[in-house]
């Protein structure tokens, strides 16, 4: 692992995730940019001195060397510092998961696609939602033409832990996500608008091909974007509205998405993720995780029976399960199913930082339309 040392978020989630089906086991780390606390972090988690590292470059280039060296590495540093750890774990061997958006810059994404292709080796990148077994469900009922033609997607992000300044008292969290030089050209719109982004694209199947949009920075003093509300035009023709927000007090995790189709409405909220709702002029139908006939794909992605809820880390663990096999597969030379392929990969942080980049242009932009960066 690289970051998610001592009083990081993300790290934890990530290390439980890739716990829970027993599939990855943590055997080294560099767990922070000061190598004394890397060294201390490593020691919390019971990791041999010899293999808690000082830096990134130290893990790599011992690991490659040793005959029980490392297989894959898993990123979850804030944004500045994804590329450079990716870029050498690949180089030398070793496949990468890495949390999201995938890099700081598009530039530096497409450069990591180029290296992946020529590696040959497998990355993930974890946009965790897409792997709740109900978001699974929508895509295969969207697939199956229960929706008919998709005519509008409407998916909204409200956080509100930043409706204060509080990156000026100390939240370290929030420190990194409103520094330019540490998160990159926006705040929420890539901190969580690109987690709603790629929920979109996951569920439906089709592509962003513009977008409108009105960014703002609502707190003042706050140098990146806190708020954006986006309308958005897909490849098959149906309109959509994209709201991303951390400034939402009195709202959580609110992730949400209703998909309109010509013949009727999915809607799923990962606050009740248990539930996908399907409605029609007609009736109503909730779907839940092993109850009734479902999906192969969401029946894949449930480890427990009916009345026993999974939930956030479940369906991160479903990313990192699928990455593993996928992994474990092709050292030993088969072939991966599909449900093991079922994780995001470099083309989705490719589209995710498409998708900041024109967000943030379209805001300084006075034209009404702006397509989607290439």
């Amino acid at each position: 692992m690289v970051g998610g040392g001592r009083g990081a978020f993300i790290g934890g989630v990530h290390r439980i995730a890739a716990a829970i089906d027993g599939e990855i086991e943590l055997v080294c780390g560099a767990f922070s940019s000061t190598p004394e606390k890397s060294k201390a972090s490593g020691e919390d988690l019971m990791l041999p001195a010899e293999r808690c590292y000082g830096d990134f470059k130290e893990m790599i280039q011992k690991e490659k060397r040793r005959k029980d060296r490392m297989d894959a590495i898993s990123i979850v540093t804030p944004n500045h510092m994804h590329f450079a750890p990716a870029k050498m774990a690949l180089e030398n061997g070793f496949h990468v998961i890495c949390d999201k958006p995938v890099t700081f810059s598009l530039p530096e994404a497409k450069k990591l696609k180029d290296i992946i292709e020529k590696t040959g080796l497998t990355f993930a990148l974890t946009h965790n939602y897409t792997g709740y077994a109900m978001v699974k469900e929508a895509r295969q009922l969207v697939k199956s033409g229960v929706l008919g033609t998709i005519r509008k997607v409407v998916v909204e992000y409200p956080q509100g832990w930043l409706s204060f300044p509080i990156e000026k008292e100390g939240a370290k969290q929030a420190e990194w996500r409103t520094d330019p030089k540490r998160s990159g050209i926006a705040g929420a719109v890539g901190d969580i608008g690109t987690h709603a982004e790629n929920l979109a694209e996951y569920i439906t199947g089709l592509k962003i091909t513009e977008l409108c949009a009105d960014v703002s920075r609502v707190v003042e003093g706050r140098v990146l974007d806190d708020d954006a509300n986006v309308l958005l035009h897909f490849d098959n023709g149906a309109k959509g509205i994209l709201h991303c927000s951390q400034i939402c007090n009195g709202d959580w995790n609110g992730l949400n998405i209703r998909v309109y189709g010509e013949l009727g409405t999915l809607q799923w909220h990962q606050e009740k993720p248990q539930y996908l709702h399907h409605k029609t002029i007609d009736g109503y139908q909730i779907y839940q995780p092993s109850v009734g006939k479902l999906s192969d794909s969401a029946n894949a992605h449930t480890r427990i029976p009916f009345g026993h809820p999974e939930g956030y880390l479940e369906a991160f663990a479903n990313v990192y399960r699928n990455f593993a096999r996928t992994v474990r597969k092709r050292m030993n030379g088969e072939e991966p199913n599909e449900f093991d392929l079922d994780f995001p990969t470099i083309d989705d942080g490719i589209r995710g930082m498409q998708f900041v980049e024109t967000v943030i242009a379209s805001g300084k932009s006075n034209s009404k339309w702006v397509k989607f960066k290439n």
